[in-house]
């Protein structure tokens, strides 16, 4: 892994942490939910999504400001979901990001309502946001609510439940994840090059860059879940076989699943040159996504 890119990735992770911080006001929300909310927002995720927007804008704009409220909306909403995702009612996980998970930590209303108060507060950010046009500002709502909601990750997340007590073969296991995962890894490419004016034809290009990109991403946690380090991960390893899920090693063995990814990854690399995007920082990304050990 280059130095390069995960210098790039600390910049833009401190980048993100400023911006997200600078958008929830402890004054005007109780207290306790404010804790709980903020406990999961700054529990050191990766901040790949926003990183990947801030790479995608600037692989064809120049004025990153502009898509500094989208990326800290789009982060709300990803660590939303990780909080009803370890749910007991759902994973049911007792760690994420090796700190308690925010119901062990405060108790399970408080989970559920900490979540709904991140999603709901990401719309209001974008709508106020006075870097961005009002068409601007329909359409970023609207990809987002897409990208998260039933046709998105929500609707992921029930075929993932739902895959939990039967087998599903490549194509539905592919499903599951390009709704639950690549949906939102999708929006935050295509809302970068588009608020950076990028081609109807580039943004198509770089769709299926970000279709094939959020799958690698879903092999690599699934081949990690199982040859992972735990400390690195901040979770133990095996959850995945111990929730019966449907993966990628599951279906085709831990080779397979690892020639799988590689088949993912020419593809993606194939659609960033026809983007003309092979040249930016989201090439770099590519390679980190699939290689990553954490």
């Amino acid at each position: 892994m280059s130095n390069c890119i995960e210098q790039y990735i600390e910049e833009g992770k401190q980048t993100i942490e400023r911006v997200l911080k600078n958008m929830i006001d402890g004054n005007a929300i109780p207290k306790y939910l404010y804790e709980s909310m903020t406990y999961s927002l700054f529990a050191g995720g990766k901040r790949l999504r926003p990183i990947l927007m801030f790479a995608s804008y600037e692989a064809y704009g120049h004025n990153i400001n502009k898509v500094y409220k989208t990326a800290a909306a789009l982060e709300m909403i990803h660590t939303y979901s990780l909080i009803h995702d370890d749910l007991p009612a759902m994973d049911d996980d007792d760690y994420r990001r090796g700190k308690l998970t925010n119901h062990k930590h405060f108790d399970e209303a408080t989970a559920i309502l900490a979540g709904d108060a991140l999603l709901t507060k990401s719309f209001e950010i974008i709508a106020s946001d006075d870097q961005l046009t009002n068409d601007e500002k329909v359409f970023i709502i609207q990809q987002l609510a897409n990208a998260s909601g039933p046709r998105g990750m929500v609707g992921g997340q029930i075929l993932d439940i739902e895959g939990e007590t039967n087998s599903l073969n490549l194509h539905q296991l592919e499903k599951v994840h390009e709704l639950k995962t690549g949906k939102l890894i999708t929006f935050a490419i295509v809302s970068g090059a588009y608020l950076a004016k990028a081609s109807e034809q580039t943004i198509h290009h770089l769709q299926e860059f970000a279709q094939y990109l959020g799958l690698i991403f879903q092999v690599q946690d699934d081949i990690l879940d199982i040859e992972g380090d735990p400390e690195k991960l901040g979770k133990p390893v095996g959850s995945d076989a111990d929730n019966q899920k449907s993966t990628y090693p599951n279906l085709l063995g831990i080779d397979g699943a690892k020639q799988q990814k590689e088949q993912y990854v020419k593809k993606a690399n194939n659609a960033l040159v026809l983007a003309k995007a092979n040249n930016s920082y989201l090439m770099d990304l590519l390679y980190y996504f699939s290689e990553r050990d954490y």
